[in-house]
């Protein structure tokens, strides 16, 4: 889907982003966003290693 954007998409929603947060607050925004993804994908992986410690293999099963 990101890939079907056209450059003016891209070019429109950069300036829609600028004029939400404007100028100043933009850094500061992504930085937000960034640590939120990284909080994210940590957590994420957590779970996933609690899930596989929980998941019996199956060839315990035979």
């Amino acid at each position: 889907m990101v890939g079907s954007l056209s450059p003016t998409h891209w070019l429109i929603i950069a300036l829609v982003v600028l004029l939400l947060f404007g100028a100043r607050r933009l850094p500061d925004a992504a930085r937000g966003l960034g640590r939120s993804l990284r909080i994210f994908r940590s957590e994420l992986g957590e779970m996933q290693a609690e899930d596989a410690k929980r998941t019996p293999d199956r060839t315990d099963r035979e």
